[in-house]
């Protein structure tokens, strides 16, 4: 693959051009959280249309996330990046423009695909744009930590627009920043050429498949039965496609997911970490904000405020790591932090409506003060785990595990809320459900990313 980079732009903008798309499909996941009681009431949304609104958009993004890595290997990963850029651009003005749930759902599922093009090609011209390791790590931690801040001031500032103009203005928020994402893309971030090969298009078909009809099963199940033919459909559908992938990625030449990376444990590590870390944070997320507006009676601005002490840690933990990267490994870094995060996330098993506040905040603070550490510091292994030449695929394979762990844990939430709807309960059970997903990510972490560590320092000795 021929590569040509310039170094006359400076790192800044750069990184700038590279982040404004992460930037948008972070904003979209937190501010819409916070405006789902207000689309609701004003386009008439049961609770599993809430959900297909938020999951629909994780959904096609996971479901298209290694096929647009595929696409960026071939066309080249600018081309990919801006083109993802534009659909996302036209689908949130669509999101705003929506007149009913059933359009909503529809946009935000292009919204999905536009999202699917960009994430991975931003990575990959992130690590070819800095191909210094010591200078890649710091714009890795620099580059989340952006993302991480918008994240982090998604819930309140959605809730500030929602309160003041309503809920399409969450949407046209992203407007402006596409167009900053895209001018600066082309003025600073040189082509990168792509190569020829050959994309796995029937294996992709049964990969979106199978998560479409798990989507459904989770958040129709609730509601239909999960006896219900409708979901008995989508589990004989889940089923076959599933077998069906896995016949034919153990014959096919070109697969849909590159699993001999898989062999290695650091690279296996960082993906179930991703999965596990994005499924309680977004999972609790969707959760909280529901709970503090329908069981506090908070309005959206309050609801967003009270969500800070969960999502301030992100930017201020990325900003940690830039400084604390190479010092202390990966490993060991995210065993302590999600292990933390676990244990103060069972704490809470037992709240009810009557829970003061603060012991909320107080827990939710301690479960993502290493929040911002994490997601960085998975990143990082998973580059150093696959090599640089494969920067491309890798990045989707994250990617794409860490929003089937959002969208399950999204789903996850909509059925326990959906099944024990007393609050008094509910997010008890919840809790229960994010300790574990935490405490899942955090043996990960040790047995597979730690180890695999250790491993590779005794043999550079």
């Amino acid at each position: 693959m021929a590569i040509v980079l310039t170094v006359r732009d400076s790192s800044g903008l750069k990184l700038a051009a590279l982040a404004t798309g992460f930037v948008m499909a972070s904003l979209d996941v937190t501010v819409v959280n916070v405006a789902g009681s207000a689309i609701q009431q004003q386009l008439h949304a049961s609770l599993s249309e809430l959900t297909w609104i938020v999951d629909g958009y994780v959904l096609v993004f996971a479901s298209l996330l290694m096929l647009a890595g595929g696409l960026a290997n071939r066309f080249g990963a600018r081309a990919v990046y801006l083109a993802g850029m534009a659909v996302f651009f036209a689908a949130s003005l669509a999101c705003a423009l929506a007149p009913t749930a059933g359009v909503l759902i529809a946009a935000r599922l292009v919204q999905g695909a536009g999202a699917a093009l960009f994430m991975p090609s931003s990575l990959s011209l992130l690590v070819f744009s800095f191909p210094d390791k010591r200078q890649r790590t710091r714009m890795l931690g620099l580059w989340s930590a952006i993302v991480a801040t918008s994240a982090a001031l998604g819930p309140t500032l959605g809730g500030l627009l929602v309160s003041a103009f309503s809920w399409p203005s969450i949407f046209l928020l992203n407007l402006p920043i596409g167009v900053a994402g895209i001018l600066l893309t082309r003025r600073c971030i040189p082509p990168v050429g792509g190569r020829r090969v050959r994309l796995a298009v029937p294996g992709h078909v049964l990969w979106i498949a199978a998560l479409a009809a798990l989507s459904f099963a989770l958040i129709e199940g609730p509601r239909l039965g999960w006896l219900a033919r409708p979901v008995l459909a989508a589990y004989v559908v889940l089923g076959f496609a599933a077998a069906a992938l896995v016949t034919r990625e153990r014959r096919a030449e070109h697969v849909v997911m590159p699993w001999n990376l898989f062999r290695g444990a650091g690279f296996t590590g960082a993906n179930l970490v991703g999965f596990a870390f994005n499924f309680a944070v977004y999972g609790g997320m969707f959760m909280l904000s529901l709970y503090f507006q329908h069981a506090r009676g908070a309005g959206p601005f309050l609801a967003g405020l009270e969500l800070l002490p969960m999502t301030i840690w992100f930017p201020l933990g990325n900003l940690v790591y830039s400084r604390i990267a190479g010092r202390i490994p990966n490993g060991v870094l995210l065993t302590v932090f999600l292990l933390v995060a676990g244990v103060a996330s069972l704490a809470m098993a037992g709240m009810s409506t009557d829970t003061p506040y603060w012991v909320l905040a107080v827990a939710v603070a301690v479960a993502n003060v290493g929040a911002g550490i994490i997601s960085p510091g998975m990143t990082a292994a998973l580059v150093e785990f696959a090599g640089v030449a494969h920067a491309n695929v890798a990045g989707a394979v994250l990617n794409a595990n860490r929003q089937i762990g959002t969208l399950v844990g999204v789903a996850a939430m909509s059925v326990v809320l959906g099944t024990v709807t007393d609050w008094n309960r509910g997010p008890g059970l919840s809790f229960l459900l994010l300790g574990g997903a935490y405490l899942a990510g955090a043996a990960g972490a040790w047995w597979l990313i730690a180890r695999s560590e250790r491993q590779a320092r005794n043999v550079r000795r």
